[in-house]
């Protein structure tokens, strides 16, 4: 007997369509196009983004919970034609992102009866499958209706808001929204500490937002950081406090009124860092300027940040920090020690940026 898998393939237009997400968390209207990609194709690869980001609100599950969220959706026929893969962000350069979906397509992509595949790209109308198919032409592009009122965002605030809030949601109207093997997780994920973690995030930036709720118009932010290299060494400060506590991020700091850019990342480096590196040699040892401005770069809302970056002579002894009471620890970090779920917002992107570290690190890609 043919089982409904086998009938599917007989029948598929394509070799494999690609499906590009973050499934933060996986909900009804991301099956809803992944079940359509199966009817269409004998093969379907699901490419998860904001693979590595440290935990988040916007980004609260690691890869590996999220590729199970999706798989307890499907049976076992249908998991066998699925390939659910991490995909990293690269948030400020496209042609290496664009490089890195084209290489995982290219070396998963099963060709039937030794010829080329015919590979599309699949996703929801209205979403995002227009831009993407911008940037892969050579791809057939095959929209599927858009599952009304089903938002990962709105999810999530649902989620975050508070512990009793979360209940509740997953209690009444989950249902509407995600598929029962993603709610039995999301009920495990909440006995967790870094469930706690964000809750508490989610209430601060209520916080925050509340400050600004009566300006005018929304908040735009202006911070500095450094990127400071020698010898193989970059500066970074463990965080103390929310949000992203725990985590490493680089030196810096929102600007005073009355400075310029420049001058408030030297400031943030005395003062905040003590290092022990003369101004002038600082200023004698910039390398690079740019501003980082993806628009959901940081927790706080639109924030821009403009970092600097010194490369230092090399030397034997790296330059002694003095601790700054109260404040976070800063401590030289091996570049090879650098992953990007260990970074606070977008701060690996920007060392990338300067340094050229590569976009597709074995370990990050076997995790």
């Amino acid at each position: 007997m043919i089982s409904s898998s086998e009938s599917s393939q007989a029948n598929s237009d394509f070799d494999c369509l690609v499906f590009i997400g973050r499934f933060q968390p996986p909900h009804l209207g991301h099956l809803a196009v992944i079940r359509a990609a199966l009817k269409r194709a004998r093969q379907v690869i699901v490419l998860v983004g904001s693979a590595w980001q440290a935990r988040s609100l916007r980004n609260p599950w690691r890869f590996d919970e999220r590729r199970s969220m999706l798989r307890s959706a499907f049976d076992d026929d249908e998991n066998a034609r699925l390939e659910i893969v991490p995909l990293l962000d690269a948030l400020y350069n496209n042609d290496v992102w664009v490089h890195d979906v084209q290489r995982k397509v290219r070396d998963l992509a099963q060709p039937s009866h030794a010829r080329f595949p015919r590979i599309g790209l699949i996703g929801a109308s209205r979403g995002q499958s227009s831009y993407y198919l911008s940037l892969f032409p050579q791809w057939e592009s095959v929209s599927v209706p858009l599952v009304e009122a089903i938002s990962a965002s709105e999810i999530r605030q649902r989620l975050f808001r508070s512990k009793g809030s979360a209940v509740e949601y997953l209690s009444t109207n989950a249902t509407h929204d995600l598929p029962p093997g993603v709610v039995k997780d999301i009920r495990s994920f909440m006995l967790d500490q870094p469930y706690q973690q964000l809750i508490e995030e989610q209430q601060l930036l209520d916080q925050y937002r509340s400050a600004w709720a009566q300006a005018p118009y929304p908040p735009i932010f202006v911070t500095v950081c450094a990127v400071v290299v020698q010898s193989g060494h970059v500066l970074l400060v463990r965080r103390t406090s929310a949000p992203g506590k725990g985590l490493y991020a680089l030196p810096g700091g929102f600007i005073n009124s009355q400075e310029r850019l420049m001058d408030a990342c030297l400031r943030e480096l005395r003062e905040r860092i003590r290092l022990k590196v003369p101004e002038p040699v600082l200023k004698g040892s910039l390398r690079g300027q740019r501003l980082f401005d993806e628009p959901h770069r940081s927790w706080r809302g639109r924030t821009l940040a403009e970092a600097f970056y010194f490369a230092l002579r090399p030397d034997q002894q790296l330059p002694k920090l003095k601790p700054v009471k109260g404040g976070d620890h800063a401590r030289w970090v091996p570049l090879a020690e650098l992953e990007p779920d260990n970074l606070f917002e977008d701060h690996f992107f920007i060392i990338q940026n300067f340094l050229g570290l590569p976009a597709d690190h074995g370990t990050w890609s076997g995790r």
